[in-house]
């Protein structure tokens, strides 16, 4: 790396002609930062690398003894910007940990390139077949993974109502993809853990059309098929003995003369009938399919993900993801996963009564909640759980507020962040 910039790390005080509580001082072609013990120390380096950033530096070496493997992955995440990457010399680091984290780094980037993805360069089959690459990439000798794609008209034949219809205005057909994860070699293997993830690889709103600034984002929403692919990834590389199934539920809603229209009533596969309000609600839709297609293989546990309710961002902004369960232990561990990794994640509510917020006079139940004041992700997260035998236990959901920054912050760049990827790899183990 040529122009490598140092950066160590101290718990010293900067000099006052930096400022009062300054975090970084600097020297030629060096640069101190200054940690206060009192605060998170991962908060603080994340936050000196975003503003490192900002000064166009052509690469990074960290520097000094004080660089443990959270902090060199601290610094890397608020390095990274959408247009550069994030170069950094990781240094000294023992030589197992070196390449866990430059693994880590590698799988988290694909999901935060894959979710900066413009709209044209990401078709649904196209995610299915990027998830499927990096799955095999980081598998290790002597493991395969099998997986097929349902695509078209192909998923009628399969009776997958909830992707067929959101993606047919598109002429970029939908699809879902179908990755077994089976280390044990044995076909008979129980399947211990499902991930369900929404892929719209982009969301028009439909005929319930998004005005274009809130449309301009929405590549991103795909996020929670990013993410969870990553979770898979990661959990592989370190190690992963358990048979894990992957669905990816992906489709561009967009308008046409063949697009799904509000009054529609969609017939699923497990029998509920769905009256669609609001074809901007579309996330719902697609994961039903994915949830019914992991009990038909019997999961053991089911996780979804999804960037699914403007809600969500409402109640928690994007610093934090959402997660709702009616399973205590199962969002107990989700919690406790997210602090051990050092990501930020909130329990919203999930109550019978929610299950009475989305009636429909023409259907058993709509896709958004009817009437004011409704919680939106909760609702959103009673309409996913008709579709779950048993949504009591063994189901959690995740809302991925924060998934995708809007703008540049003091933590992240603007673009995907890959947020969760290390909470939900995390709980595999569990």
């Amino acid at each position: 790396m040529s122009n490598v910039f140092l950066v160590s790390l101290s718990f010293a005080t900067a000099s006052v002609i930096w400022g009062k509580g300054a975090l970084l001082s600097f020297s030629e072609g060096h640069a101190t930062i200054h940690l206060n013990k009192d605060n998170p120390l991962f908060r603080q380096v994340q936050a000196a690398a975003r503003k490192l950033d900002g000064m166009s530096l052509e690469g990074i070496k960290l520097d000094g003894s004080l660089w443990d493997k959270e902090l060199r992955w601290a610094f890397s995440q608020g390095f990274y910007n959408a247009k550069k990457g994030a170069n950094i010399d990781f240094s000294e680091l023992d030589p197992a940990q070196l390449q866990n984290l430059t693994a880590q780094k590698k799988i988290v980037e694909w999901v935060r390139e894959t979710i900066n993805l413009g709209p044209e360069a990401l078709a649904p089959n196209v995610l299915c077949d990027k998830a499927v690459k990096l799955i095999e990439s980081v598998l290790p000798e002597g493991i395969a993974i099998s997986h097929k794609i349902i695509e078209g008209e192909d998923l009628l034949i399969e009776n997958y109502q909830g992707i067929y219809q959101v993606g047919r205005g598109s002429t970029r057909p939908p699809c879902m993809l179908q990755l077994d994860f089976n280390p044990t070699g044995d076909p008979d293997a129980a399947v211990d853990y499902a991930l369900v993830g929404k892929g719209i690889t982009f969301d028009s709103g439909g005929y319930s059309l998004k005005p274009s600034g809130s449309m301009a984002i929405m590549k991103s929403d795909m996020g929670g098929a990013a993410t969870l692919t990553g979770a898979l990834a990661l959990a592989i590389v370190n190690g992963l003995n358990k048979r894990v199934k992957l669905y990816l539920c992906c489709a561009e809603n967009l308008v046409s003369g063949h697009a799904y229209k509000l009054g529609d009533v969609i017939t699923y596969k497990n029998g509920v009938t769905v009256e669609v309000l609001n074809s901007d609600a579309e996330g719902r839709l697609v994961l039903a399919d994915g949830l019914i297609a992991a009990q038909e293989d019997n999961a053991g546990i089911i996780i979804d993900a999804a960037t699914l309710t403007g809600a969500a961002k409402m109640a928690v902004g994007r610093d934090y993801n959402c997660v709702l369960s009616m399973d205590d232990q199962l969002a107990e561990l989700a919690s406790r996963c997210a602090k051990q990794e050092n990501e930020y994640l909130w329990r919203l509510p999930l109550e019978e009564f929610h299950f009475q917020q989305i009636g429909s006079s023409f259907a058993d139940i709509a896709n958004i909640h009817s009437g004011e004041g409704m919680a939106g992700a909760s609702t959103a997260a009673a309409f996913l759980a008709n579709f779950v035998i048993n949504p009591q236990s063994n189901w959690i959901h995740f809302d991925l507020s924060g998934s995708y920054q809007l703008s540049e912050n003091g933590l992240w760049a603007t673009g995907g962040k890959g947020h969760g990827v290390r909470t939900i790899s995390k709980m595999l183990f569990a």
